[in-house]
């Protein structure tokens, strides 16, 4: 109850002293409010470009590791030996199945390969630059590929190599622009038809502008190398890769690596000094370096904001030591009525605490606002998680400002208190 009625009777206070000095209390805020809006500002946009960013990564998949030449990220000693990478062999059919038969820690796995800036045609109709892909069936648990129409390979269609394609909105839109149902129409891909079992639903261009399902044309693995060469030699036109998704956790991901090294050093002859002549690549890698660079613009943020802030401060401490001089009689009346110091404490310190508050929601409703400008394809949103961080850094800001006046207050002495005028 003692601190229901200090919070009530602090709240009290603060709403006077807002609204008796309306704009020495607005002044003195601002600083508060400026330097809230600086900091959630620069987190929300970097929150919102890391989001914008790694979604644009959406389409490597989740919790998969890739098996190919090429690494995704430099050594530890921030190298990339390209000219070594160059030389290893591409990822085969062979071993696919060899891996297919030995691996236990998978859920699932495929082995495609991708050519782009390929020409699709359907009668007079055509379009060009689609991104064609050829997979096995387990493409679509790795990718997670949803259908708005028409159904995926079955596992007959993938290992005979049957001439059967899924193709994306802008391929709808492009070879069949009058509406007609592609569901069992042909198409032409280098001069050999394909029929159509499937569509996919439009997903609109990312934030990077990286590839999306629009412009993806997915047909089986063994019809794919019917069109292009996809060898294991590292001077083939076109290689593969092997993707592998795990169990849900780190721990499993981490098993899987292991077993995958383990197993294509031995199915490739490696001794043990050799290094491996593969990259087992995980999307996390290009995560956490795009995390390693907004990492700088937080701490940008906060130098940015902690000057206005620190303004902020002297001006909530400056509240607080003229509320404590006028109202010197007042606490010399509640102490010779029983008040004890805690409570003059308690009191002075909420008083801080709830007008800091005030400074850090006007700058977190500034932020808000920002969230309705149109920024493109950058899509802005205030996260639970900074409102709460505002909040936090208001509160605090308004605990080590008002801490001083509020001390001074308990320990004033009630009968010079109640003499001062």
């Amino acid at each position: 109850m003692l601190v229901i009625q200090l919070i009530l009777e602090s709240f009290r206070f603060a709403w006077n002293a807002l609204k008796m000095n309306l704009l020495r209390t607005v002044l003195s805020l601002l600083g508060v409010t400026v330097g809230i809006f600086a900091i959630i500002t620069v987190f929300t946009l970097v929150d919102s470009l890391e989001k914008n960013i790694k979604d644009s990564f959406s389409f490597l998949g989740a919790g998969v590791i890739y098996i190919e030449k090429w690494p995704f990220t430099p050594d530890a000693n921030g190298e990339y030996r390209w000219w070594d990478f160059w030389q290893r062999p591409n990822v085969s059919y062979n071993e696919f199945h060899f891996l297919e038969e030995n691996l236990k820690n998978s859920s699932s796995m495929a082995i495609f390969g991708v050519r782009n800036n390929s020409t699709i045609k359907r009668g007079n109709n055509s379009i060009s630059e689609v991104e064609l892909c050829g997979s096995t069936y387990g493409y679509s648990d790795i990718f997670e590929i949803e259908l708005n129409k028409g159904r995926y390979f079955s596992q007959i269609e993938t290992e005979s190599g049957r001439n059967v394609a899924i193709i994306g909105s802008n391929l709808v839109s492009a070879l069949f622009p009058f509406g007609t149902d592609p569901i069992g129409k042909e198409i032409k891909i280098k001069n050999l038809k394909y029929i159509i079992i499937g569509t996919m639903p439009r997903e609109g261009e990312s934030f990077l502008g990286t590839s999306s399902n629009d412009d993806l044309c997915i047909i089986p693995y063994t019809s794919f190398r019917k069109l292009y060469q996809t060898g294991t030699g590292s001077w083939e036109e076109l290689g593969s890769r092997i993707g592998v998704k795990g169990k849900d956790s780190d721990i499993g991901l981490v098993e899987l690596e292991n077993e995958l090294t383990g197993l294509l050093r031995n199915r490739r002859g490696l001794k043990p000094k050799q290094d491996d002549n593969f990259a087992l690549n995980r999307p996390e890698a290009i995560a956490n370096i795009i995390g390693s660079v907004f990492d700088v613009f937080g701490i940008a943020g906060w130098i940015i904001g902690g000057f206005s802030i620190l303004v902020g401060g002297f001006g909530i401490a400056n509240i607080m030591f003229v509320s404590v001089k006028e109202r010197t009689n007042i606490i010399g009346i509640q102490k010779s009525l029983g008040a004890k110091n805690f409570f003059i404490l308690f009191q002075f310190l909420f008083e801080s605490i709830f007008l800091s508050v005030i400074g850090g929601l006007a700058g977190l409703l500034l932020v808000y606002l920002i969230t309705f400008i149109p920024m493109g394809s950058l899509e802005v949103v205030l996260s639970i998680k900074n409102i709460v961080l505002g909040l936090g850094v208001s509160a605090a800001i308004g605990t080590v400002s008002g801490i001083v006046p509020a001390a001074l207050a308990a320990r004033l002495d009630p009968v010079i208190a109640i003499r001062s005028s």
